[in-house]
This record gives C-alpha cells, structure tokens and sequence, in this order.
C-alpha cells in the first residue's frame, strides 16, 4: 500500500505530532520515511540580500540552524518509534518543495494547527495548499 512516506515538518507541536504518527505508521507498514524542512526565503526578489537587509547573512544562517534543529528532533521522534528516516533540508515556498519532493513518494503526513474560518483565510496554509494540489494522498494529523 504505502512504501514511501514523506514527513515535512517545521517543528511545531502539530509538526511533531504529524512526525510521530507517521513514523508508528510507517512502522506498521514497514515503510521508508522522509522528513522534510523548508526554509522560506525572505524574499524572491534580487533586491533583497546582504545588501539590503541588515544582517541578512546572521539571518540565513540562523534559519538553517533552526531547519536543522528541527529535522534532528523529527530524527530523533522517528527514532523512538523504531524507524530509520531520511532527513532533507531545503529553500524555497513550502506548498512547492512538499509538492516536489512528493514525487516519488506514496503518501504525504504532516500536521495542521486545526485552524478554521477567517484565520485560514487570511493566514494561508502550507496544509491546505499540499491537500489540494498533492498527486498523492495526503494525512493530515490535527493538533487537538
């Protein structure tokens, strides 16, 4: 059924909770897992760098620190629940990096803050952006 489960995580609670749930379902499965953290750039325009934004490089750097805190506490999740996972980091907008590293994968878990209404309208939705535009299916672990 599922062989290949993407995890993506950003360290949230319903981040973890996804990451934990997942893995006890890969387990039961004996599926491989990869977990996956996306660092949002801070802009997509060349205007905005070293130059333009005071210590944008302490800022960069920082955002990978915190990319890789997260993907070795997931690491870490994965090991209490038994399973060996891949851990990857990347930059870019998030629906986009999940979507492409959903490609060759059989199923997306990851967490959703249960956010509803006008907060999920004016705020977005990493959530919501993979469950509608995924080509594979998509669990969504809720953070009640």
């Amino acid at each position: 059924m599922y062989q290949r489960i993407l995890i993506p995580t950003d360290s949230s609670e319903p981040s973890e909770k996804a990451v934990r749930q997942g893995c006890q379902l890969a387990r039961r499965l004996g599926a491989s897992v990869s977990i996956l953290y996306v660092n949002e750039p801070i802009a997509l325009t060349p205007l905005v760098g070293s130059e333009t934004i005071p210590h944008y490089e302490e800022w960069v750097r920082e955002a990978k620190a915190a990319g890789e805190k997260a993907l070795e506490r997931a690491a870490q999740i994965a090991r209490e629940e038994g399973v060996e996972a891949q851990t990857q980091l990347v930059e870019g907008r998030p629906v986009q990096k999940i979507l492409e590293a959903a490609k060759g994968h059989d199923l997306i878990v990851m967490g959703s803050h249960g956010r509803g209404g006008l907060d999920r309208l004016l705020l977005g939705s990493v959530t919501t952006g993979v469950l509608h535009r995924s080509p594979v299916p998509v669990l969504v672990v809720r953070a009640v």
